[in-house]
Formats: C-alpha cells, sequence, structure tokens
C-alpha cells in the first residue's frame, strides 16, 4: 500500500512545474495603463502652456537659445574677417561657403527683443498685482460667518465709500475720453453722465 504515494509525489511535483505560476516559466508583464499615458500626456500639455503663458519661464527658456545665438554669432563674425582679410592680402581663401552675418545678427536681435517683451509683461504682471491688492477693496465681514473674517476686511460703510469713489474715477474717465474725442472730430456735445449709478 505504500508504492502509490512516490507516483503521487511525481505526478504532483510534474503538474507544479508545468503551472503557469512557476518560477521557471515567464510570468505576465504589466503592460502601462491608458489612463496613465493620458494624465502624463495632459500635463506635459498643461505644463508647456503654463510656460508658453508665465514670462518668467518663457524667459529662462530663452536665456539658452541667446547664449548659443550669441556664440554663433561671433563664429560667423570670426570666419567673415578672416576670409575678408586673407581676399584683401590676396590669399586664397576656402571655398567652404561661410554663414550669413547678417542673418545670425538679425536672429541675435530676435531673440533679445523677446527677451525684452517678457521682462516688460513680467514687469506689467508685477506692478498690476500691486496696484490691485493696494486699490481693490478687501472682503467685507458677513453676519452669516462670523468666522470667517479676515483681519485686514473692510466695515460695510467703508467699503461703499472706496466703490463710490471708483465710480467717481470711472465717470471722470468716461468723460475725458469723451471731451477728447469731441476735440477731435469738431463737435460740442454736452458730457455724458457715464456708466455706473450712485448707491
Amino acid at each position: 500500500m505504500a508504492a502509490p504515494q512516490p507516483q503521487a509525489a511525481a505526478v504532483s511535483s510534474a503538474s507544479g512545474v508545468s503551472g503557469p505560476g512557476s518560477a521557471g516559466g515567464p510570468g505576465p508583464q504589466q503592460q502601462p495603463q491608458p489612463t496613465q499615458l493620458v494624465g502624463s500626456a495632459q500635463s506635459g500639455l498643461l505644463q508647456q502652456q503654463q510656460q508658453d503663458f508665465d514670462p518668467v519661464q518663457r524667459y529662462k527658456m530663452l536665456i539658452p537659445q541667446l547664449k548659443e545665438s550669441l556664440q554663433t554669432l561671433m563664429k560667423v563674425a570670426a570666419q567673415n574677417l578672416i576670409q575678408n582679410t586673407n581676399i584683401d592680402n590676396g590669399q586664397k581663401s576656402s571655398d567652404a561657403p561661410l554663414q550669413r552675418f547678417d542673418k545670425c545678427l538679425e536672429e541675435f536681435y530676435a531673440l533679445c527683443d523677446q527677451l525684452e517683451l517678457c521682462l516688460r509683461l513680467a514687469h506689467e504682471c508685477l506692478s498690476q498685482s500691486c496696484d490691485s491688492a493696494k486699490h481693490s477693496p478687501t472682503l467685507v465681514p458677513t453676519a452669516t460667518k462670523p468666522d470667517a473674517v479676515q483681519p485686514d476686511s473692510l466695515p460695510y460703510p467703508q467699503y461703499l465709500a472706496v466703490i463710490k469713489a471708483q465710480i467717481t474715477c470711472a465717470k471722470d474717465i468716461h468723460t475725458a475720453l469723451l471731451d477728447c474725442a469731441n476735440k477731435v472730430t469738431g463737435k460740442t456735445t454736452a458730457p455724458s453722465t457715464g456708466p455706473g449709478g450712485s448707491l
């Protein structure tokens, strides 16, 4: 009765070796999920859009291009100067075509103009942010949310005074623009009341 036991052990060992989960056989490889690929593509696109709209990031991207353009400009200028010197001295110059100096200089100036625009845009954004934080009215505390009151919030009467001052300023600007337009066209009309109303 003890003879069938080794045969059963051999069958079980053979079946274990030939199974799909054995150590010797190749296991299933994990394939990248489509959602992961789409997510990485969207994040890359979003980062590219942020770099395009952010003047500081755009400036940082243009700096290496400007350095490379300057190196190319100096190299082309040296090659053209050597060739012109050889021609003036009656020596034979190389037959290899040289890059045009004016094209390299134009590319360098184009990059400089882009950097200047980025710096001006960054300065304008910073100025607008400072002016907005300085002149825009802060939040008005509400009775429904007493816990959300900020320490620098304005009382409601001061808030109304700020809004009235802004409306008056908008009316003055509108009237001044109408006066200038009337002077240009040669017409004399009564000044308009302008946008907005009194509170």
